[in-house]
């Protein structure tokens, strides 16, 4: 597919224009062209990445590839909670899938509507409505120019993650590089230098995880992102993982009477590193110590894991380190007029044991 860009306005002549024309030898800005040669008629990928400086002609060339009416613009509603707007006919488990799988996994942000969401639950929340509408071609435009470059790299990978469990295509438009090894792309287009890059083979940056244990006093960072409001867990052990020395989860074990299994609980994820695998490798990893006895008390144990956030439960499932070994309703109303414990809602509180002998390493 070769793309000629060639845009053009009026040449003015003012005082200053003539005058920048004569300072820095420039004479003419009224004509700006690019070809691109992208070979990308074949139907073998999913999602492709055009980056490059601002003004280098990547919406330019995004408008051409699939057609002006595939560059993504969603209109979000003010009256009505994200989780109510993001595919509004569609299953209530695909919504909370899509939110938890781009790493917007805080269900208080579920609760509020776009426009008072900061910039990086905004970028999320439009990722995971493309991920439920799921377009077959689509082009999106300024991807991770708006939000810190944590969330861009970490919401890159999760992106690209979730979006190759389907089979559309898209395609990125970003003037950042540093998302490229993280979003692993199936092509790269350089408008700086007119580079066209199939995929290749590069690993994507390693997270590596410290694992410290500690006391309760690293929670109150966490707290104010975990979904339920609870004290603290009686004589248990907590642990908080770092990634070069930033915390970014957390998780507290106790025992159950007689020492004969242990009770995780507390999982959180700090909000710029959800989507990334993070939680589920920092919990497996401190399950897996207390199976092999690696705990204070010297003994191992089999680890429970009780939640009601549906992305987590999903993912649970997914992982073979993990069996469900119930599923109880709570809540609803305890008689006429009179709420239960959890506002008059049902909750679906699903429980998990991490399987014996699987070992484990951060």
């Amino acid at each position: 597919m070769k793309i000629e860009i060639r845009n053009t306005c009026a040449d003015f002549d003012s005082y200053r224009a003539a005058r920048v024309k004569s300072l820095f030898n420039v004479e003419d800005g009224s004509r700006f062209e690019h070809v691109a040669d992208l070979p990308i008629e074949d139907d073998a990928w999913q999602i492709g990445l055009i980056v490059g400086p601002s003004g280098s002609g990547k919406t330019s060339l995004g408008r051409r590839i699939f057609g002006e009416d595939r560059i993504a613009s969603a209109t979000w509603p003010d009256d009505r909670p994200i989780i109510d707007a993001i595919a509004p006919d569609g299953r209530f488990d695909d919504v909370t899938a899509a939110l938890a799988s781009v790493g917007l996994g805080s269900v208080p942000s579920w609760l509020r509507p776009y426009s008072v969401l900061s910039n990086g639950e905004r970028f999320r929340a439009d990722l995971a409505r493309l991920i439920c509408e799921r377009p077959a071609e689509v082009v999106i435009d300024e991807f991770t120019s708006v939000v810190d470059r944590q969330i861009a790299r970490i919401g890159a990978l999760a992106f690209g993650k979730a979006w190759r469990r389907g089979s559309s295509k898209a395609v990125m438009l970003s003037c950042h590089y540093d998302i490229i090894d993280w979003l692993d792309p199936d092509w790269i287009y350089d408008t700086a230098t007119g580079q066209y890059s199939g995929r290749y083979l590069r690993r994507r940056p390693p997270i590596t995880l410290e694992i410290r244990e500690t006391g309760w006093r690293w929670w109150r960072y966490f707290e104010p992102h975990h979904y339920l409001k609870l004290p603290h867990m009686i004589a248990a052990t907590c642990y908080v993982a770092f990634v070069e020395g930033e915390p970014v989860a957390h998780v507290a074990v106790s025992t159950r009477p007689g020492l004969v299994e242990a009770r995780a609980c507390r999982l959180v994820v700090m909000p710029e590193w959800q989507g990334a695998g993070v939680g589920l490798r920092f919990l497996n990893a401190v399950c897996g110590a207390w199976r092999r006895g690696k705990n204070r008390y010297g003994k191992p144990m089999p680890t429970l894991f009780h939640t009601s956030h549906p992305g987590l439960a999903a993912a649970l499932r997914r992982d073979k380190l993990w069996a469900q070994v119930s599923s109880t309703l709570h809540g609803g109303r305890s008689s006429v007029g009179v709420k239960g414990r959890y506002g008059g809602h049902f909750r679906a509180v699903q429980g998990f044991r991490y399987i014996e002998g699987a070992e484990v390493r951060a």
